[in-house]
C-alpha cells in the first residue's frame, strides 16, 4: 500500500483506534533502555532517554511519571512527508480542550492523550474524519 499524502484522504480515512492499555512517559539517565523494559518508543534527549511504556511496566520497574495516556493509532498509512495532518487533528483536539503528544512511526501516526479523555478524543477524531469525506 502506498503512503497517503493527500490531506483530505488522510483526514477522512484516519480510522483512529484506541489501544487497551494505558501508557506513561518516563525518563532514565544515559542512552540505553534498562534491562527488562520493553518501551513502545524511545527518544534520546540531552537530559536522558525518554521511554514510552505501559503503565503497569513502569510501575513494576518503580519508574516515576506524571502523565497517564491513552494511545490512539491513526490506521491510515500516512506518508512521512505529508503536510497538514498533524496540524489538523491537533487543532481539532485543542478546540475540545484535549492535549496530544504525537509520535510518527513509519506507517502511522500515534497520538497520546490523557487516559481519562481518550474515548472522547477518538470521538472527536471520528467527527473530523466524517466531516472530511470527499464529495
Amino acid at each position: 500500500m502506498m503512503a497517503e499524502r493527500d490531506l483530505e484522504r488522510l483526514l477522512s480515512g484516519m480510522r483512529p483506534e484506541l489501544l487497551d492499555d494505558r501508557y506513561v512517559f518516563t525518563t532514565v539517565e544515559g542512552a540505553e533502555v534498562p534491562a527488562g523494559l520493553r518501551p513502545a518508543a524511545t527518544v534520546l534527549e540531552p537530559e536522558g532517554l525518554t521511554l514510552v511504556l505501559r503503565q503497569e511496566e513502569a510501575d513494576a520497574a518503580g519508574l516515576p511519571y506524571d502523565y497517564v495516556a491513552g494511545w490512539i493509532t491513526l490506521r491510515i498509512h500516512s506518508a512521512l512527508d505529508a503536510v497538514g495532518l498533524t496540524a489538523a487533528f491537533a487543532t481539532e483536539l485543542g478546540a475540545h480542550g484535549l492535549s496530544c503528544n504525537v509520535i510518527a512511526g513509519y506507517h502511522h501516526d500515534h497520538l497520546f492523550v490523557a487516559a481519562d479523555r481518550a474515548e472522547e478524543a477518538v470521538a472527536v477524531l471520528e467527527g473530523l474524519a466524517a466531516r472530511s469525506v470527499h464529495h
